[in-house]
């Protein structure tokens, strides 16, 4: 009969563990490493050289970190002039970004007609796939399903799946960024069905919707939206489809590309990256953090009740025990996050004379002053600022769109800034990414089995 190991034999063996893989922090500082690729100084440590995207929150002058308010550049465009000009033209943003991404340029009207006309052409699943894939292993949470989703279309393209070609590598990409809405929505679907025991609603997918259209009308029972609210989406989307190489979850897809892989195992583990909390489900710590102020915030008016809390926030004596703020701090932008700046904007126009109005200025106030009390409390002289995960849950839940989707939709997005990167990397990254690690065991005498 086989021996089994105990949860105490587990709880011994980790304890093991922990113990011989202590490593001393001053370790760190001794052989100059940069953890998380970041410098002393907050700054980042250069992978790459990237015509994609400048994520610029800082200057370096004289070796000193001079904070600026924060810029995001797509292709050498401003984010607040593509915003802009799609909201002065009453018309939708996404589908214009994600060309922009892909090919470099901006599009002409027949060139942008034309992407928007392939992109609506690629959304329907293979046959069977929802219910092979999706209904016959649900899983409670939407980014796994997202990423398992991914890998699963490899076995239904597969003739075409290991090509690396320029050609058969935008054309994966340009049918992923068609298709993860709807991934998407279907694995919400058969979620909320299987594990929640509420009705199941499949639509047909209408040809004529832009992609923010799109997730509304395949996401609400009566299919019934306002043009308001889809270009609100729209401007979500637009803000969230890239955000230079660094960050963790283009860096993992380029690493994994780097390496060979295949596009869909690439696009599958920048999902898994994007779905941890310090990523992309920060948004959902936001929310719950607001929620925990409104509970015990009495009058979500007083900046000195508000004050109090966030002193205790930051004491670690009240909300989730972490000490942080969520939504507050970005590892590059220092003075302002532009996302943050547009979206703030478009959320207080959306809030404004409604009920939701008052959760809105809470976290106005929640944002004003916890630099001024984190300086009192901790007495760091760092310049930070709302970051854009400090209001894109409220703009979700006023668009009603459920909490379990708030990542996802961020995946749905991020997927045109992925493949731009993959692309970048096949194209010019020549060399598999592979940092080095000091490793500091000294080492030891082998002692038979006999003698341990």
């Amino acid at each position: 009969m086989s021996k089994m190991f105990s949860n105490a034999d587990m709880q011994n063996l980790c304890k093991d563990l922990q113990e011989n893989s202590r490593i001393d922090q001053q370790l760190y500082q001794k052989f100059h490493i940069k953890r998380g690729l970041r410098r002393s100084d907050g700054t980042g440590v250069l992978a790459g050289i990237t015509n994609i995207c400048n994520v610029h929150g800082y200057v370096v002058n004289e070796g000193e970190v001079e904070a600026i308010p924060g810029e995001l550049i797509y292709r050498g465009y401003d984010i607040y002039d593509l915003v802009h000009n799609a909201q002065k033209e009453n018309r939708y943003g996404y589908e214009e970004t994600a060309y922009l991404l892909l090919f470099g340029t901006l599009p002409t009207a027949d060139q942008l007609e034309a992407f928007q006309h392939y992109l609506s052409m690629q959304r329907a699943l293979p046959s069977g796939f929802v219910v092979d894939m999706m209904m016959k292993a649900p899983s409670k949470n939407i980014m796994n399903k997202l990423a398992r989703s991914i890998l699963s279309l490899y076995s239904y393209y597969d003739a075409d799946c290991e090509s690396t070609s320029l050609e058969d590598e935008m054309r994966t990409a340009i049918s992923l960024i068609a298709k993860m809405p709807i991934l998407m929505v279907n694995a919400y679907q058969v979620k909320r069905r299987h594990f929640d025991n509420q009705t199941l609603y499949m639509h047909p997918l209408r040809p004529e919707e832009k992609t923010a259209e799109t997730i509304l009308s395949m996401l609400r029972p009566d299919r019934q939206y306002t043009k308001e609210e889809a270009q609100l989406l729209d401007c979500l989307l637009m803000l969230h489809a890239e955000h230079g190489g660094g960050n963790n979850s283009t860096f993992t897809c380029r690493v994994l590309t780097s390496s060979g892989t295949d596009a869909y195992s690439a696009y599958s583990s920048a999902v898994c990256a994007l779905k941890g909390p310090k990523h992309g489900g920060a948004n959902i710590k936001v929310s719950a953090m607001l929620e925990d102020f409104k509970a015990n915030v009495k009058h979500w008016d007083n900046e000195g009740e508000v004050a109090d809390y966030i002193r205790k926030v930051l004491r670690k004596e009240a909300g989730d025990g972490s000490g942080l703020i969520y939504g507050m701090g970005h590892a590059v932008y220092t003075l302002s996050d532009p996302r943050a700046v547009i979206l703030k904007k478009k959320a207080f126009k959306l809030a404004e004379g409604k009920e939701i109005e008052a959760e809105f200025h809470l976290l106005d106030t929640i944002e004003r002053l916890t630099p001024v009390i984190m300086k009192e409390i901790k007495g760091t002289e760092k310049t930070f600022c709302a970051n854009v995960d400090m209001y894109s849950g409220l703009v979700y839940r006023m668009l009603q769109i459920p909490e379990d989707l708030y990542t996802p939709l961020f995946a749905v997005s991020r997927m045109a800034g992925w493949s731009a990167h993959r692309m970048e990397e096949l194209m010019t990254g020549g060399r598999i990414i592979r940092p080095a690690y000091k490793a500091i065991p000294k080492k030891k005498k082998y002692i038979p089995i006999s003698e341990r």
